[in-house]
């Protein structure tokens, strides 16, 4: 059965406001707050893709890996996909953004060993380091990442942990980045 020409062209106007409505809401949830705050490009050197070293489990032995970071939601978001390679089983994926309301950079973490991890910190003295609080063996213990000595080109990376409250620093896992040309 044919629709009356009215019916028709009522549907074509309502379709039309709607479409031209389309834009105005595009502008209104363009990312603000702590998206446009000037710390939000504070993990921009980290964007790229990497080619990561650390010491093998062998003396004298140089372990390889993988690590790609782009901006995603609309740049609010830092996503990172890490992959050990061949040296290591380890794959995982993070989110990171810069929270407005706190002042603090937050990122989660999730791998391919069912690790979850989460983190608050700040980019301060040339130096990003995001730590969390956790419980080992029964003991109050600090973890911390530290993204450190950053160039255009590479830049070191190291896990660290504390037993002390964070008076003292063992150094669990350093990563050295070079960014792929």
């Amino acid at each position: 059965m044919r629709k009356p020409w009215g019916a028709v062209l009522s549907s074509l106007l309502l379709l039309s406001l709607s479409l031209s409505a389309l834009p105005l809401f595009a502008q209104q949830s363009a990312p603000t707050g702590a998206c446009a705050a000037a710390e939000q490009k504070q993990l921009e050197f980290w964007v790229g893709e990497w080619d990561a070293t650390w010491p093998g489990a062998k003396a004298g032995e140089t372990a390889h890996g993988t690590n790609s970071i782009r901006r995603i939601l609309d740049g609010c978001v830092v996503q990172e996909n890490f992959s050990g390679g061949d040296s290591a089983h380890l794959r995982g994926t993070s989110v990171s953004t810069f929270e407005g309301k706190s002042g603090k950079w937050k990122q989660t973490w999730v791998d391919n060993e069912g690790g979850y991890l989460d983190f608050v910190g700040e980019f301060k003295n040339g130096q990003m380091i995001l730590e969390r609080e956790t419980v080992i063996n029964g003991a109050k213990t600090l973890q911390r990442m530290v993204w450190k000595n950053i160039t255009p080109t590479e830049f070191d990376w190291s896990w660290e942990a504390s037993t002390d409250g964070g008076k003292t620093w063992q150094v669990r896992w350093p990563i050295h980045y070079k960014r792929r040309t």
